[in-house]
C-alpha cells in the first residue's frame, strides 16, 4: 500500500535533520511511501537488495536463518535507516525482515543514488557515514559472535579437564574423612600396649613420611611389592593385610623398613602399630592428592585468564608470540587428546616480541588450531613453528591432514566460505583471523598439499598503533 509523502513525514529521522528543504522534496518525488501490517513480511533471504528503507513509523525485526530457525540479529525502530546505503556492494538480502506492529517506511531504488549524491553531496556523506558504522558494528557483532563460538568449544573441554581434578578432591576428601574418624581410635589401641617412647618415636617418625618422588612402578613390580607386604603383613597377625598393604606401598614401604620400625615394640602392639601407620601414611597421601588436583584447578584457571587476558587493559602492548601460543595450547589440550593428536614445538630463540592485543591473538592461534583439528584424522599431526625474519616474527601453523583442494583455496579466507556441513561452521574464522593480523600490521598467508597444509602469519616487531 503506498500514500502520500510530506516533509513532516521526516521531521523524527535524526540523519535527515537540517537538510535544505529541496532536498527533502527530491526524496518525495523519487521515493515512495510503504505500509506494512503487524507481522508482514518485507523482505526475505535471495530477495535483490534493491532500497534504502526509512522507518517513519513502527519497527523491523532482522532475523538470520539457520537450521530452519529464525535468530533474532537486531531490530529497526522508527526514524532509523536500514537497507542498501551509497557505494554498498550488497546485492542480495540475506536476511528476514518482518514488521512489529503498523509499520511506515520510506524506500528509495538504489538507481537514484547517483542523482542524489548530484542533488545532496552532505545526505550522501552522511549515509556513507553511516554505512561505515554499520560494517564496524558488523564486524565487531561477527568477532564476538566467532569467539562466543570458539568459547563453547573450549569450554567443553574445560570442563572436562576441571571435572577430573575436582572429582579426585571429592573422592580424596571422602577417603580422609574416614581414615580420620579412625585413627585416634586406632592410636588409642596401640597406646593400650604402653609402647616404650623411643619406640613410638621411630613409628612416628615413620608415620610422617612423604610419598615417594619419581615414576610410578610398573605394574608388575607393584604386584610383586604388594604380595611380599601382605605375606610379611600376615606374619604380624595383622587382621587385614591386604588394605594396609596398599597405604604402605604407596608409601614407598618395605618389610625391611617396617620391620625395624617394630623391632622394639611389644608383639601383641604390632598389629594396631602397623595399623595406625597404614591410616597416618594413607592420609599424607591423600593431602597430597588433594594438593595436586587442586593445584591442577589452579593451573587451568591460569590458563583461561592467560588466554583471555583477563586483569589487562585492551590496548595494545608487548606480546610474547611463543607465551600466546601455548596459553592456546593449553585451553586447545582437551580436543588434541581427544583425537590423539601429536603436537610438534619448533620454536625459533630469542623471538622478540610484537606490539598487539593478546586476547585477539589469542583469538587467531584458536582459530586456526581448531581449523586443524578439525581436518586431520585421529594420530595426525600439528606443528608450531616461529621464526625471526627481517622485521617481522613469522608463525606457522602446520597439519598433515588431507589439504584443501586446489579449487577452494582461492576462497578460504573468504567471509562465510565454509567446507564444514551446515550448522557446523560459520566461515567466519578465517576471515576474522585475516583481519585481526592485517590489524596488527601483518599479514596472513596459505598454501596446501596433500599432507601438508601451512597457514603463515606475518607480525611486524616495530610498534602498532591502533
Amino acid at each position: 500500500m503506498t500514500a502520500t509523502l510530506t516533509a513532516a513525514d521526516f521531521s523524527i529521522v535524526p540523519l535527515l535533520a537540517d537538510l535544505p528543504p529541496e532536498t527533502l522534496e527530491w526524496l518525495i518525488e523519487h521515493g515512495e511511501r510503504r505500509e506494512f501490517t503487524t507481522g508482514q513480511t518485507i523482505q526475505q533471504p535471495g530477495d535483490p537488495a534493491e532500497f534504502m528503507i526509512i522507518l517513519l513509523a513502527g519497527g523491523v525485526q532482522f532475523y538470520a536463518l539457520r537450521n530452519g530457525n529464525r535468530e533474532p540479529i537486531f531490530r529497526v525502530e522508527a526514524g532509523q535507516v536500514s537497507g542498501v546505503l551509497p557505494y554498498s556492494r550488497l546485492q542480495t538480502i540475506k536476511g528476514l525482515s518482518v514488521a512489529m506492529g503498523p509499520t511506515i517506511v520510506y524506500a528509495l531504488h538504489r538507481n537514484r543514488f547517483p542523482e542524489l549524491e548530484r542533488q545532496s553531496p552532505e545526505l550522501v556523506q552522511r549515509l556513507v557515514g553511516l554505512m561505515s558504522d554499520r560494517a564496524r558494528n558488523e564486524a565487531r557483532g561477527q568477532e564476538r559472535d566467532e569467539k562466543l563460538r570458539a568459547l563453547g568449544k573450549l569450554s567443553a573441554g574445560l570442563a572436562h579437564e576441571l571435572n577430573n581434578p575436582a572429582a579426585a578432591i571429592v573422592r580424596a576428601a571422602e577417603a580422609l574423612s574416614g581414615r580420620l574418624h579412625e585413627a585416634p581410635t586406632q592410636f588409642g589401641d596401640l597406646l593400650c600396649h604402653c609402647p616404650e617412647p623411643a619406640a613410638l618415636a621411630i613409628l612416628t617418625t615413620l608415620a610422617a613420611t612423604p610419598p615417594p618422588a619419581g615414576p610410578p612402578l610398573s605394574g608388575l613390580a607393584r604386584a610383586d611389592r604388594e604380595d611380599e607386604l601382605i605375606d610379611w603383613l600376615e606374619t604380624q597377625n595383622v587382621a587385614d593385610a591386604y588394605t594396609l598393604a596398599t597405604g604402605l606401598l604407596d608409601a614407598g614401604l618395605a618389610p625391611a623398613q617396617l620391620e625395624a620400625a617394630t623391632a622394639d615394640l611389644p608383639v601383641p602392639a604390632r598389629p594396631a602399630a602397623l595399623t595406625w601407620l597404614s591410616t597416618q601414611l594413607t592420609m599424607l597421601r591423600l593431602i597430597q592428592d588433594v594438593q595436586e588436583a587442586g593445584g591442577r584447578i589452579s593451573t587451568l584457571v591460569g590458563n583461561v585468564k592467560t588466554y583471555s587476558h583477563m586483569d589487562r587493559a585492551g590496548g595494545f602492548a608487548p606480546v610474547d608470540v611463543q607465551a600466546s601460543l601455548e596459553s592456546t595450547i593449553n585451553m586447545l589440550g582437551y580436543q588434541l587428546r581427544e583425537k590423539n593428536l601429536r603436537l610438534v614445538r619448533d620454536y625459533a630463540l630469542n623471538l622478540p616480541q610484537v606490539s598487539g592485543q593478546v586476547s585477539s591473538l589469542n583469538q587467531v592461534w584458536t582459530n586456526l588450531l581448531d581449523n586443524a583439528i578439525d581436518a586431520l584424522p585421529s594420530g595426525g599431526e600439528i606443528t608450531l613453528r616461529t621464526r625471526f625474519e627481517g622485521e617481522y616474527v613469522r608463525v606457522f601453523v602446520i597439519d598433515n591432514g588431507p589439504g584443501i583442494p586446489p579449487d577452494i583455496l582461492p576462497r578460504i579466507l573468504d567471509p562465510f566460505f565454509t567446507t564444514k556441513p551446515a550448522g557446523e561452521g560459520t566461515g567466519l574464522g578465517l576471515d576474522i583471523a585475516l583481519r585481526i593480523v592485517e590489524n596488527h600490521g601483518g599479514k596472513l598467508e596459505v598454501r596446501s598439499e596433500p599432507n601438508h597444509t601451512e597457514f603463515c602469519i606475518w607480525l611486524p616487531v616495530g610498534r602498532v598503533t591502533e
